[in-house]
Parts: structure tokens; C-alpha cells; sequence
């Protein structure tokens, strides 16, 4: 059966958009058919119907036009893609069948529009590139990363080692990845974590990608946005993004005016599961914002200032200069409040101009997003006034640099009405006055009052006919009315076109004349309109590097008042930055906890680290007294001060770090064939295998996923490990009291425990930490506050006595402890289970001329050599 035009129409849209949801534009609703129709109807509890019922019946299914983004959202957060097909020209003025294309493809990386994205929030577009060498085992060694934000036109790339890249998008946190069609084994390990995207392998030469982001930024080469030609991976990544931006928004990209490089080392490494155990921006049990760091630190007024701040916590500073420009701002502002009230209720009446950047760049934008950027525009010059004079460098540069963009703003405020419709077709958004011709047309669509008043004198003049008037109806149109008294003295041209019972209604050729004017008026007003529209969004649009500029400086205000409000509210300190690595945080507290607890109720804590204090923190204490949130508080307050925040301490001294590592909580990846221990180990290993000495160490019971012996043995390997190998500040939370007696070996160990008050078989934990080890656990306990039976109790109780006759000494110390101490002298070898260690014989060995020695001599050095190794050995 032949299709009908309509259908054939559909099914070259459908060619078009792939894998993607067809929306076919029908008159005032969307139409979806086929499978399409199918997927629709499950997902969006759509009524499934067909077309062309007869014998081969088209499943169908629809709805209105205006719900578009609603089902939009539905589509996406079901994790599939959707493409738009609209109708291209007036239906009043097709000939024949109504053109119609695909005007934009949605996916969750290339959304823009308000109702479907978190202002607060980035919507990052993520592409990955291959290198095309190998390393030993045949791995690609790099991996280069783009990310893109549409919304908001931030663009940046950077090449990775291919180890980092699940870390690395993390930071990132993407939406949508795209990759290459060859990378299988990558797709398989992302595809948990990640909406994938894959793309054709010739997507990402580089050839193309040099051309299209030359051709994208009006430049000859990429040299002068930071990249080289070591840095090709990441020009790969960065141009497939493009060509995908490209076949999906088919509408300009004009906001994208620089790609940005991306260099490691000039933030704080923070690893995938680091993020996620110190739920920096998402709870671990609900995976959501509240309850997270972010959550507390977000005291922003403005979106803008939002997605920053998250940028911030994602990309924490390792300079320790630009980390006191911030500090600098914020206790400027601390110490100002009527400067940080000021700014923050100026701030509050900004609307979200990267946003609204990108859909003037798009071609989406709206008057009412137009009368936006205006409103954003008129509140720069009092924040510029508030800025003068402020000590702090960067609030300082923030005025300098913040452009007021007087003509647009005052174009756009002569144009726009105060309440802008969202529909540029529908009119009435231009100010009386801004256009004359507008005027004109106004006035006649809406009867030119003047005019008929005019004319209706004029013929009541002529006419000698006093009670002449003239008026409109729907149906009629203008007409003339005389009443039957007068009847006598109608002038000859008038035309009667309808009778009344005591009244005639008459026609002139000049009143139908001036009719058919108005009657064309208001088309032509709202065409002159529109017209007026795209003039002002190409203004917009001719000044987006201007804007983005200001709106970035926007933001950074919005960010470092937001963090001074917060510091002002729970009193935190400003933390002295150093280079050496130390902590020296005095009356510290968790700030999420802190801030949900009732104000008083959250016992604060000291943490001291460094040479001086010992590197190695092992905290002892039973479960539920707070080891985990002591150990977690002090990473989070040396990531605060790293993004520039103050911290809630009385005092702090916290040393710039490299890194920072947590290895807290149990999970598993059995889609992955991972036991819950295997993932611990994993993640232990990646610790001690990147960690330096400026690293911090987050460890919370490591070794618990397996036997007793196992377990104390890893603990205790680790332990050396770090304080030998590494150096560096490392907390270390355990129910292995064997650990505590490393203390006599290992000089830079110092134990710590959560202080618990006994009595009547009853505890109370205080969550103090205090020096020294602790005596027990207090398990079971806690079990019954738990609720378990108390025959369960009993029974352990019964358990841990027999256990603990046979495992502890006479002085109640662990005999596993006491056997397995060894007292090493001070730069003895420590032999560790991680990696080689060269004996410093060797190098000895190494030294030896051996060409110019003796054959007594040789002899001579050997015996030396055996007698060195055989007295160490004794030592052991």
C-alpha cells in the first residue's frame, strides 16, 4: 500500500534524527507513530491508538503542542532521546502539504530549556577520544576529555591518563558521553554510570575537529587557547563534541567563543569514590543534594552563583596565592555586613544571564528572556557602586572588570514593555512610541478611534444628519447607522447593507477601504513586531562575549558573599593557609552536621597532623561514638578552605594538599563481578599507589570485609606502608585495637579515641576525641541499643569473654600486637607488601668501581656485603 505524503514526510524526519524519538508537529498537537508511538505511550502514559486502521494499522499516539516540554522531561529522564520535528512555514500559505524539519535533537547533555534543567546546576555534554597509542599491556596510556555546557557556552578539554577517566568524569559529573563507536571495553565499564552516547569513529579525527573549532572560534590554530600538539586527544574529544552540537541544535553556537584547556595539578585531585564517600554533592544513601556539602555551602541568591560554587567544590585550588584572594574577599565581607546584605539583595534581582545567553545564541529565546537580560543589565551600575573602594584584590578586579553594557541595556529598556509574553508571535511586548510605524499599525487594528471620530464629523457635516454615527460589529464590520427619521437625507454613495426596526446601517467605499486596513493591521503589526524581536536578540546576541564576561562576575560575587553569609551565620574562622604538610585545626565541626544538629548540640574536635604532631591519626572508639565523623570533618574542612571558604573551627592551620583520599563505607559492584571487599582493596591500593607526602588520608575500617587475621594484617601492612613509604597525613579509623601498639614502632604514629563514659553495664558516648588508645569496642552494647534480643546479648557477652582469655595478655594487651611488634631502629629498611623496595645495598653495589678493584679486594667486599645482610637479618 502506498504511503500518503503526510507518512513519507514522517518517515524522511525519522532518516533523519536516528535512534531518536520522533515529536511530528500536526496542527496544534505532536504525533508520535510506530514504534515511536509504543515507547511514548509506556513512558508518557500516552493513549496508544493506530492510523490507517484497515489491515496493516500504524500504532499512533499524541498530544498537545503546549505540553511539549513537560513530555519533553519525561523523555529524557527516561533516558532516551527525542528530536523536535516542527512545522516550517504558515499553513495559511502552504501550497499543498506543510513543510516541516527536524529543528533540534534533545538528549540530557544538549538540553537548554528552563523547565527541564536544575538552575542550580551545570548540564555538562561530555566527549571521549582515545589515544591512539598503547601503552604495555596494549591500554591506551591517555584519554582526551571535552565537556561542553550548552545552556551556558562553557567549553573546556584536557588529556588525562587513562587510569583517571572514571575519576575525572566524576569531577565532571556529565549528563550525556559521547563516545566512539571502537570503544566497546569502555562503554561496558561507564555504561553504570554514564548515559552513553556512541558516535561514528571518523566523529573524532582530528583533522576535522582542528577545522571545526578553527572555523568555530575564527581563528588559524588552537595554539593560542593553551593547547599543543601533545594535547590532540583532547582536540579530538573537544571537535566530535562540536559535530554532535551541531547535528542536534541545527541553530547557531555563537556563545561557544573559546575552548578552554584544562590542566591537572591545578586543583585538588579528588577521586570517584572519595566523592562519594564524603557526599561533597550528593548523599550516598538517596543521592540527593540536601544533606550534602554542597547543600550547606550554597547560600547563593542567584543560579549563576550556584553552578559555580559547585565548580568551585568540584575543582578546589592548590595555589596557595589564588586560594587567599578568595579568603581575602571573604573576610572583607564578613567583616562588612551592610556591604554583603547590599550586594546579596542587589544580586537577588539578577536572572540567570548565562542561561539566557545561550538561548539568544540558540535562537530559542524569548521576549520575556530579552526584558531579562535588561532587568540583569539595570542593577549593574549600584553593584558597581558597591564594589568601589573595597581592599581585597579580587573584589577589587571583580568592579574593574564588571561591564555595565550601557547602550543595550538602555536599547532594550526603550523597547520592551515590563511584563514580556514568552511567545514572540503573539505580540504586544514593544513599548507605545519605540516605533512609529508600530504605532500606526496598532492604532488601526485596534479601530483608529481617532480616525472614526474624524470621519464621522466630517459626514455628519456634509450629510446635514446630526444623529449620524459610525460603528463596528464582528459581522458586519464598520458601517454607518442613520435612523429612519433621517432617512431622507442619506447622500447618494452610501451603499445600505443592513436594516434595523427605527435604523439603516450603510457602507462607504472609503469605510470599507479604511476596514480592510484594520482588518490586515494586526497581522502586520505582529509581523512588524517580531520583526522588531529579532533585531533586539541580534543586539543581545552581538554582545554575548561582553555579557558572559559580566555574568561570570556575577556569579564570583554571588559565590564569595553567599560563603561569607555562612560564615557569619555559624561563625567559622578563616583558615591560615600553608604550604608545609600539617592540620592544626582547633574545636572543629562536620558542617552538614553542624548545621542540622540544634545549635550547641555538636561536639566540637581538635586535629592536629604534621612532623611535629605525627602524620598517622589512629582513632579507636566504639561504633556510633563519631570516628567516622571526625575523620570525614577534617578532610571537609581542608577541601573548604581549598575552594576558598572559611571553615567551622575556632582556629585552623591547614597545608595546602595535593590530593585528597577517603576510603569510608562498604559497597560493591557485583554488575562487575566486585565483592564489597574486592572494591575496598581496590580502592586502597589506589591510594597507596598515588598518594605523596602533601596528600590527605581518610581510611575508616579497612580490612573488615574479611577474616579477623586478614584483616588485622592488611591494616597493619597499610599502616607502615603509609607512614614509611608515603609520610602523609593520614587518619586512620579501625576496631583493630591490635594497631594501636604500632605507636612504640613506628615514631609518627599517635593514637586517638572517642571518649565513652561507663556505668552499670550502660555507656554514654561524649564523641570527645582524646589521646590514647581505646580499652574496647563496646559492640555489643550497641547492639542492644540496636534492639537485638537480649538473649542474643548475653550470649555474646558469654563469647567475648572465652575470646578474649585466649587472644589478650596478662596486661590486657592484644598477644597478636605483642607478637608481631618489632622494634626498628630509626632508618632501618621497612619491607612492605605493596611494591619493591630497593635495599640500600644496592645502591652500594651500584657505586662499586669494580673494574679497578683487586681480586683480594673484591673478596674483601664481599664478605663485608654478607655480614651486613646476615646482622640484619639477626635484627629481624
Amino acid at each position: 500500500m502506498a504511503k500518503t505524503p503526510m507518512m513519507q514526510q514522517y518517515d524522511d524526519a525519522k532518516a533523519v534524527c536516528g535512534d531518536a524519538v520522533l515529536l511530528f508537529r500536526m496542527g496544534d498537537f505532536y504525533e508520535l507513530f510506530y514504534e515511536d508511538a509504543k515507547t511514548a505511550a509506556q513512558t508518557l502514559g500516552l493513549t496508544l491508538t493506530s492510523r490507517d486502521k484497515g489491515e496493516n494499522p500504524i500504532p499512533m499516539a499524541g498530544f498537545p503542542h503546549h505540553q511539549l516540554d513537560n513530555y519533553l522531561g519525561k523523555l529524557i529522564t527516561a533516558g532516551h532521546r527525542a528530536a523536535v520535528c516542527e512545522q516550517v512555514e504558515d499553513p495559511k500559505q502552504a501550497k499543498g502539504l506543510v513543510k516541516r524539519e527536524v529543528t533540534r535533537v534533545v538528549s540530557p547533555g544538549t538540553v537548554t530549556d528552563d523547565a527541564l534543567l536544575d538552575p542550580r546546576e551545570s548540564n555538562y555534554l561530555a566527549a571521549v577520544a582515545i589515544d591512539t597509542s598503547k601503552g604495555k599491556k596494549g591500554d591506551p596510556e591517555r584519554v582526551g576529555v571535552a565537556w561542553a555546557d550548552l545552556s551556558t557556552g562553557r567549553f573546556q578539554a584536557a588529556v588525562f591518563p587513562a587510569r583517571q577517566l572514571a575519576d575525572q568524569l566524576a569531577r565532571i559529573s556529565p549528563s550525556e558521553c559521547l563516545l566512539p563507536d571502537d570503544a566497546k571495553t569502555l562503554a561496558l565499564d561507564l555504561e553504570d554510570s554514564f548515559f552513553l552516547t556512541q558516535r561514528p569513529d571518523w566523529s573524532f579525527a582530528l583533522a576535522a575537529a582542528e577545522k571545526a573549532l578553527q572555523k568555530q572560534f575564527g581563528s588559524n590554530t588552537l595554539a593560542g587557547f593553551g593547547f599543543d600538539e601533545n594535547d590532540s586527544p583532547a582536540i579530538r574529544a573537544a571537535g566530535a563534541l562540536l559535530d554532535y552540537l551541531h547535528e542536534t541544535q541545527k541553530a547557531s553556537l555563537d556563545h561557544f567563543d573559546a575552548l578552554l584547556p584544562y590542566r591537572v595539578g591545578s586543583t585538588l585531585e579528588i577521586d570517584e569514590a572519595t566523592r562519594r564517600s564524603l557526599e561533597l554533592t550528593r548523599t550516598i544513601r538517596e543521592g540527593r543534594r540536601e544533606g550534602s556539602l554542597l547543600a550547606v555551602l550554597d547560600q547563593c541568591v542567584t543560579a549563576m552563583g550556584s553552578r559555580l560554587l559547585a565548580d568551585f567544590l568540584a575543582n578546589p585550588l592548590t595555589d596557595r596565592t589564588l586560594i587567599e584572594l578568595r579568603l581575602d574577599a571573604v573576610e572583607e565581607l564578613v567583616g562588612d555586613p551592610n556591604l554583603r546584605r547590599q550586594l546579596r539583595e542587589h544580586l537577588a534581582g539578577v536572572y540567570d544571564l548565562e542561561r539566557l545567553l545561550g538561548r539568544v545564541a540558540t535562537g530559542r529565546a524569548s521576549p520575556r528572556d530579552l526584558s531579562f537580560v535588561g532587568r540583569t543589565l539595570a542593577s549593574l551600575p549600584k553593584l558597581k557602586a558597591k564594589l568601589t573602594k573595597r581592599r581585597s584584590s579580587l573584589l577589587q578586579e571583580l568592579e574593574i572588570n564588571l561591564d555595565l553594557c550601557a547602550e543595550l541595556r538602555s536599547q532594550l529598556e526603550m523597547a520592551l514593555i515590563e511584563d514580556c509574553p514568552l511567545q514572540p508571535r503573539d505580540g504586544g511586548f514593544i513599548r507605545p512610541g519605540y516605533h512609529q510605524p508600530l504605532d500606526d499599525l496598532r492604532e488601526l487594528a485596534v479601530g483608529g478611534k481617532q480616525w472614526i471620530a474624524r470621519y464621522q464629523a466630517e459626514q455628519i457635516a456634509s450629510s446635514g444628519i446630526p444623529s449620524m454615527k459610525v460603528g463596528y460589529n464582528r459581522v458586519f464590520g464598520y458601517y454607518i447607522e442613520v435612523t429612519n427619521a433621517q432617512r431622507d437625507k442619506i447622500p447618494d454613495h452610501f451603499i445600505r447593507k443592513q436594516t434595523l426596526k427605527n435604523a439603516e446601517r450603510y457602507i462607504t467605499p472609503e469605510l470599507k477601504e479604511y476596514e480592510e486596513k484594520v482588518v490586515t493591521a494586526d497581522d502586520q503589526a505582529k509581523e512588524l513586531e517580531y520583526e522588531l524581536f529579532v533585531a533586539l536578540r541580534d543586539q543581545v546576541h552581538a554582545g554575548t562575549q561582553r555579557l558572559q564576561k559580566t555574568a561570570k562576575i556575577l556569579s564570583q560575587l554571588d559565590v564569595l558573599a553567599g560563603l561569607a553569609e555562612l560564615a557569619q551565620l555559624r561563625g567559622y574562622c578563616r583558615p591560615q593557609i600553608v604550604d608545609e604538610p600539617i592540620l592544626d585545626i582547633r574545636d572543629g565541626r562536620h558542617p552538614v552536621l553542624d548545621m542540622l544538629k540544634t545549635d550547641g548540640t555538636f561536639v566540637p574536635n581538635d586535629c592536629q597532623a604534621g612532623e611535629e604532631h605525627g602524620t598517622m591519626l589512629l582513632i579507636t572508639g566504639p561504633n556510633m561514638a563519631g570516628k567516622s565523623t571526625y575523620i570525614r570533618q577534617t578532610a571537609l574542612l581542608a577541601i573548604m578552605a581549598q575552594l576558598g571558604s572559611f571553615t567551622p573551627a575556632s582556629s585552623a592551620v591547614i597545608g595546602v594538599a595535593d590530593r585528597v583520599f577517603a576510603r569510608v563505607g562498604a559497597s560493591d559492584e557485583l554488575s562487575k563481578g566486585q565483592s564489597t571487599f574486592m572494591v575496598e582493596m581496590t580502592e586502597t591500593a589506589r591510594i597507596l599507589n598515588n598518594a605523596t607526602v602533601h596528600s590527605l588520608v581518610i581510611l575508616d575500617e579497612i580490612g573488615r570485609g574479611t577474616s579477623t587475621y586478614d584483616g588485622v594484617s592488611l591494616a597493619w601492612a597499610i599502616v607502615e606502608h603509609l607512614h614509611d613509604r608515603i609520610g602523609c597525613r593520614t587518619l586512620f579509623a579501625t576496631h583493630y585495637h591490635e594497631l594501636t601498639d604500632l605507636k612504640s614502632s613506628l615514631p609518627g604514629v599517635r593514637n586517638l579515641n572517642v571518649a565513652v563514659k561507663e556505668w552499670d553495664d550502660n555507656v554514654v558516648f561524649l564523641h570527645k576525641i582524646v589521646a590514647g588508645a581505646a580499652d574496647k569496642s563496646y559492640g555489643i552494647h550497641v547492639a542492644r541499643l540496636a534492639g537485638v534480643p537480649r538473649q542474643v546479648n548475653e550470649r555474646a557477652k558469654q563469647i567475648l569473654s572465652h575470646l578474649e582469655a585466649e587472644h589478650l595478655d596478662e596486661s590486657g594487651r592484644p598477644k597478636l600486637a605483642a607478637q608481631t611488634r618489632v622494634k626498628r631502629p630509626k632508618g632501618d629498611l621497612q619491607l612492605t607488601l605493596f611494591a619493591p623496595y630497593d635495599h640500600p645495598l644496592l645502591e652500594v653495589i651500584r657505586e662499586t668501581d669494580i673494574d679497578n678493584l683487586t681480586p683480594m679486594a673484591a673478596l674483601q667486599q664481599l664478605i663485608a656485603w654478607r655480614d651486613q645482610l646476615r646482622q640484619e637479618e639477626d635484627k629481624r
